[in-house]
């Protein structure tokens, strides 16, 4: 049996939320288990034996509130204690990134040496407490300390990679910004903000727009972006190509749900057709998104390996100067835990590389802001150490989708209909805001852009127009009138350049020095 108590302010806590909570096993890897949560206590009930740990939204005061794990714990008849735990899983955490990172050697990290000594201190504090009310508040103190850390840590070595980055010569340190485009925008000031501010566009090519009767086909809103691009000298990304997500799909596509040949054929089909129409338009091919998320066809590990090995290899064979990427969302997992007919991301990803598949790169969306499963907010070391995951697979990494909210209010314009109020999937220090969206932009972008492996960063919506995707999740407002995030990313994108010319300049001087 698995037990945890909670405490909160010293005494036993009530009614305990358990929506997005999951059960973890190794290798963080999601796993099914049935969750009870009764006053002041959440018990584990699973089938597989062994150790695991349990991961859900926790309030940690002023630091925000995040979707926070435990450390995975064997059975045992005595509760945990879960303040405590998580307290130990955050010192584990900042220990292990303090020592992968290497960030002993800088005289700089010293006063954050001395802050984790300090919620260590707490942390060790709470262990030693009789009274377990008492040890909740002093491993909630150090879970609050420790967040914020947390934070510091990942922002000083993304400050200490992106300076070495933006001293490497074009290609290798620049990062292209972009962001996905409404292919039904047809207004001058959409087009104008794009221009302004990106060097690519990612068009998309939803197959339940571009056929929707089958062999009825219709390319014209994708005709025309890519078009503007063109005119506009802008690169592009296309795709999915192949997403089961159910509002990329065709109604008519599940005649054929049961009959995995016929279905491998349409797909066969509609990417070539699709493929061989824009060849010479796109830079990079979003060929797979989210299979392994999205199962709607409930297909075995086989079926979907083999529809990411032939889709890869056709696009790769139309097109052999695009990218090929294959798109991993939700990338945390915790579907997995409630259908166990899907595939953890990173599992995905590694048997696309160890298979031999024919990509190029991996695309990896990053939302947060509704309460359902992968959107919960996380903190920024458990965003950069999610990144590092992806530097042993050998493959270039684009972020192909980012973005959070600005405000709290209802959305009735979002893709979830208005009926997910962001406050319930956590919080990033404060409530969402236009500032504070502002600030985790330029904060994400750092991190991402520090990972030598990341090629480009890509923002889901431009303005919040009707079908937009998070509450509120936009750049501009409804009328395309700018937030503070449009103009942060703008100056940030600036400042990048300014400090790759002066360091184009720095290696010019040092050039005519040797000649003289």
């Amino acid at each position: 049996m698995l037990r945890f108590e909670l405490y909160s302010n010293g005494t036993s806590a009530g009614e305990i939320p358990l929506q997005g909570a999951y059960v973890f096993g190794q290798d963080a890897i999601p796993m099914r288990a049935e969750l009870v949560g009764s006053q002041g206590a959440i018990e584990i009930r699973k089938t597989t034996p062994g150790a695991c740990g349990l991961a859900l939204l926790w309030d940690t005061g002023q630091a925000g509130q995040y979707m926070l794990g435990t450390t995975r714990l064997p059975e045992r008849d005595r509760p945990y204690n879960l303040n405590v735990e998580l307290a130990r899983a955050q010192m584990t955490h900042i220990i292990r990134k303090w020592e992968d990172w290497g960030l002993f050697d800088y005289a700089q990290a010293e006063s954050m040496n001395k802050q984790c000594a300090c919620v260590n201190g707490m942390f060790v504090e709470s262990l030693k407490a009789v009274d377990p009310g008492a040890a909740g508040v002093l491993a909630d103190q150090a879970v609050t300390e420790g967040v914020t850390l947390g934070e510091k840590i990942a922002l000083f070595h993304a400050d200490i990679l992106l300076e070495r980055r933006k001293s490497l010569p074009p290609p290798a340190g620049r990062v292209g910004f972009g962001c996905s485009v409404d292919l039904f925008a047809t207004a001058a000031d959409y087009t104008d903000r794009l221009t302004e501010a990106f060097d690519f566009v990612s068009i998309p090519v939803p197959w339940k727009h571009t056929e929707p009767k089958e062999h009825s086909y219709q390319y014209e809103q994708v005709d025309a972006w890519m078009n503007w691009a063109s005119q506009a000298k802008k690169s592009v990304h296309a795709g999915p190509l192949l997403s089961f997500e159910p509002t990329q799909l065709p109604q008519w596509l599940y005649i054929w749900e049961h009959d995995f040949e016929a279905l491998r054929d349409m797909i066969y089909e509609r990417i070539e057709k699709v493929v061989r129409r824009y060849k010479n338009q796109v830079h990079v091919w979003n060929v797979v998104s989210g299979i392994h998320a999205y199962n709607s066809f409930n297909m075995n590990f086989e079926q979907l390996m083999e529809l990411t090995r032939t889709a890869c290899l056709l696009v790769k064979k139309l097109a052999p100067r695009s990218q090929v990427m294959i798109e991993l969302v939700l990338p945390w997992g915790e579907y997995h835990a409630r259908n166990q007919r899907t595939i953890p991301p990173l599992l995905y990803a590694d048997m696309a590389v160890q298979s031999g598949i024919k990509l190029d790169a991996f695309g990896v969306q990053l939302c947060m802001g509704v309460p359902v499963d992968g959107m919960f907010v996380r903190d920024l070391m458990q965003i950069s150490s999610l990144l590092d995951e992806f530097s042993g697979l050998g493959k270039v990494v684009h972020i192909s989708a980012c973005e959070v909210p600005s405000s709290t209010a209802a959305d009735a314009a979002d893709a979830w209909g208005g009926e997910a109020p962001t406050p319930k999937a956590g919080k990033w220090h404060a409530p969402w805001s236009q500032r504070l969206q502002a600030e985790w932009l330029q904060a994400f972008y750092r991190i991402a852009i520090s990972k030598p492996f990341v090629e480009s960063i890509c923002w889901r919506d431009l303005a919040d127009q009707p079908g937009h995707y998070l509450p509120h999740g936009g750049l501009c407002s409804p009328n395309r009138k700018p937030k503070l995030a449009y103009k942060e990313l703008r100056n940030f994108k600036g400042y990048l350049l300014a400090a790759e010319a002066a360091a184009r300049q720095a290696r010019q001087d040092e050039q005519d020095e040797d000649e003289l």
